[in-house]
């Protein structure tokens, strides 16, 4: 049963999060939410944190550099099985939910954190706002692919990054009206994109600290970002369907030490990758320059500089576009299909093969103009950058 949320001055809002991507997307929409609230006082936003991923000083890099707020409660859920996760997050967000009275919740993105916020407030009438709504990668095996389509039909407000997500809603059923906002306000990780590559650019000393460029005969490294010829490739590997399978694991990371032949390849290692490679034995890899997880700042910059990107992370197929540096998905699909339809990502799957085949065909193509000119109107496919903007105006005008 749910309760009228208490009448107050400022409209409250309640924000689950529970993996990194989820903290760079909040952040973005927690600026637009400050702004608006020094100029009219009427937003509360209560940061709830599920743990589902958690690493207390990588964590803490994080919300430091994100410049997002300690969040006001911690759920402590930690890593499990799906059902285990999705339970213990369900009861506690409930109470959350039930001590803060919000006027809506908001959830983002695709995982368990994702899913158990959005039923939790559904079943106590609060209403749900979506982040990223409409995705669809039309697999599913895969656990983010039920947690969309879960969450985007228990939402009252779905915030699309595209077009296309607006029209996967429809095929469904789902469309503006009727008790529902469907809205296509840009990618709010477009808008981070933004405001924090220029702060990487400045900041970050990954390049120097990981030995990735020498200087030459014009400047010191730190000084030459213009001047920088990319001499390695970057990787992540985190999805449970390639770190689970331990063929598909030793294929692709088979397929890195094949690249990194000539040009190394770096991988920070995700822990569920390096734990399965552990219990695999597969470290034998001496083209892969293995390192830790980075914080957002040093992996924009390793983006950034890369001479191409292998990854099965959406985020980032969707970084390496804005970047302008080639990408090559180890999956056979993906919820961005606007990457892959403009010709910046190309899906190469899981086998060694034909993941080395891929990347030795696309050599050349970094250039920042050849796209773009073919594909005049991909520019502006993700939004003008003003996604969190448009999202806490759309909020107020419902619920302020």
């Amino acid at each position: 049963m749910g309760w009228l949320p208490l009448k107050s001055q400022k409209m409250k809002i309640v924000t689950i999060l529970g993996a990194r991507p989820q903290f760079i997307k909040a952040a973005a929409v927690n600026r637009a939410i400050q702004t608006f609230s020094k100029r009219k006082d009427r937003i509360q936003e209560i940061l709830v944190h599920t743990g589902q991923h958690y690493d207390y000083l990588m964590d803490k890099v994080f919300f430091e550099e994100l410049e997002l707020p300690t969040p006001d409660y911690h759920l402590g859920v930690g890593s499990g099985s799906h059902a285990r996760q999705t339970g213990i997050m369900l009861e506690k967000i409930e109470a959350v939910l039930q001590k803060e009275k919000p006027e809506v919740v908001m959830v983002y993105g695709d995982t368990n954190s994702t899913l158990s916020g959005a039923l939790a407030a559904a079943k106590l009438n609060i209403p749900v706002a979506h982040v990223e709504a409409g995705l669809r990668s039309y697999n599913r095996n895969m656990p983010e692919e039920m947690n969309r389509l879960l969450t985007d039909h228990l939402s009252t407000h779905l915030l699309c990054p595209t077009a296309q997500a607006v029209r996967n809603l429809l095929k469904e059923g789902i469309k503006d009206g009727e008790g529902r906002i469907v809205k296509n306000v840009g990618d709010v990780m477009y808008d981070s994109i933004l405001y924090y590559s220029k702060i990487a650019e400045k900041k970050s000393t990954i390049l120097k600290d990981l030995g990735l460029f020498t200087p030459n005969s014009v400047g010191a490294i730190h000084e030459l970002p213009l001047h920088r010829t990319p001499n390695y490739y970057l990787a992540t590997l985190h999805r449970a369907e390639n770190t689970d399978d331990p063929r598909r694991l030793k294929s692709i990371l088979r397929a890195l030490n094949e690249i990194g032949k000539n040009t190394p390849t770096v991988l920070p290692l995700h822990p569920r990758t390096k734990k399965m490679m552990k219990v695999h034995h597969l470290f034998s890899f001496k083209n892969i320059k293995f390192i830790e997880p980075v914080s957002y700042l040093d992996m924009l910059k390793l983006e950034k500089n890369a001479k191409a990107i292998l990854t099965d992370s959406g985020g980032i197929q969707k970084e390496a576009y804005w970047l302008k540096v080639p990408c090559f998905t180890l999956r056979e699909e993906t919820e961005w299909v606007e990457t892959v339809k403009s010709g910046w990502n190309v899906l190469v799957g899981t086998r060694m093969k034909r993941i080395v085949k891929e990347v030795s065909h696309q050599e050349g193509r970094r250039s920042k103009t050849r796209l773009f000119e073919r594909y005049p109107k991909e520019k502006e496919i993700f939004g003008d950058g003003k996604a969190s903007q448009k999202i806490v105006k759309i909020l107020m005008g419902h619920f302020g």
